[in-house]
Order: structure tokens, then C-alpha cells, then sequence
């Protein structure tokens, strides 16, 4: 997939984004049922920070009002507690 010339991706990264984009879906598909929705917040959330260290949020707009807001109070969120005093992260 990759040439010696160009840098290779890691597989965490691969990991998270196929996570986020696999739980995102089932988030917004009004055909999933409400308890795989809610175990497929948690999951995506997780995912969070990997996509965030990456950049991703910085190349990509996420469409959906309610998933962006999501995304944004978690980032916000994480942001806090890592400001914290006295927090252990």
C-alpha cells in the first residue's frame, strides 16, 4: 500500500478512524437499535483523542449537528481535565 518514499501510517490510526467512522454510522442510522446506539457512543468517544493528536478534526468537518456537537464538548472535555489541577489524568 505504501512506497518506501512515503511515510506509513500507523495502525492505531488506521484502527481508531475505521472505530470512529463504524460507530458514527451506527449513531446516526435511525434504523439501529437504541442499546447498540448506546454502546456505540462510548466506543467512538474513545477514539477521540487518537483522531485529535492526528489532526483529523483539522482536515475534516463533521456534518452531522448533533455528532459535532458531540465531538466538540468531548474535545472540550478532555481539554479541561488535562488543565486540571490536581487531576490525575
Amino acid at each position: 500500500m505504501s512506497s518506501p518514499d512515503s511515510p506509513s501510517i500507523p495502525m492505531d490510526a488506521v484502527e481508531a478512524l475505521t472505530r470512529f467512522v463504524v460507530n458514527a454510522q451506527l449513531m446516526l442510522d435511525p434504523a439501529t437499535p437504541e442499546a447498540l446506539r448506546c454502546q456505540a457512543e462510548p466506543r467512538l468517544v474513545a477514539v477521540l483523542p487518537t483522531l485529535h493528536a492526528l489532526g483529523v478534526f483539522d482536515l475534516f468537518a463533521i456534518r452531522d449537528p448533533a455528532l459535532k456537537a458531540l465531538v466538540q464538548d468531548e474535545l472540550i472535555a478532555a481539554r479541561q481535565r488535562l488543565r486540571a489541577p490536581g487531576v490525575a489524568a
